[in-house]
C-alpha cells in the first residue's frame, strides 16, 4: 500500500524521470528535420506532409502528458498528491501506481469521458 501520509518517493522519481524524458523528446521533435530543403516531387511533399502531421500528432500527446506530470508533481509539492480533483476523495493506491499522473478516481474519470463523449 502507498503511504497517504510519506512523500510518495517512488512515484516522484517516476514523474520526474518521465518529465525529463518527455522534455528531450519535445527538444528532439521541435528541431528535427523532415526534408533536406531540396525540390520535391508531387510524392515527396505528400510524404513531407504525412510526415509533418505525425510530428505533429505525436507533440501534441506527449504535450499533454507534460503538463498532467508537471500538475502531479505540483500536486506533490502541495501535499495534495492522490486526491480525486472532481470529488475530493482519495484515488486508489491501483490506480496510482498504473496511472501516477491521474487527476480524478476511476468513477470521475468515467463520469468525464462520457461526459466527453456527448
Amino acid at each position: 500500500m502507498i503511504s497517504r501520509n510519506g512523500e510518495f518517493a517512488q512515484i516522484k522519481d517516476d514523474l520526474t524521470r518521465r518529465k525529463n524524458e518527455l522534455e528531450a523528446k519535445l527538444v528532439e521533435l521541435t528541431h528535427e528535420k523532415i526534408t533536406d530543403d531540396q525540390v520535391q516531387d508531387p510524392g515527396d511533399q505528400a510524404l513531407t506532409s504525412t510526415m509533418e502531421s505525425v510530428r505533429t500528432s505525436l507533440q501534441t500527446a506527449e504535450a499533454e502528458e507534460y503538463k498532467r506530470i508537471v500538475h502531479a508533481l505540483e500536486k506533490l509539492e502541495e501535499g495534495i498528491f492522490g486526491v480525486c480533483s472532481d470529488c475530493a476523495q482519495q484515488i486508489s493506491d491501483k490506480r496510482l501506481r498504473s496511472y501516477p499522473d491521474a487527476a480524478r478516481c476511476l468513477v470521475c474519470q468515467e463520469l468525464f469521458e462520457d461526459k466527453e463523449k456527448k
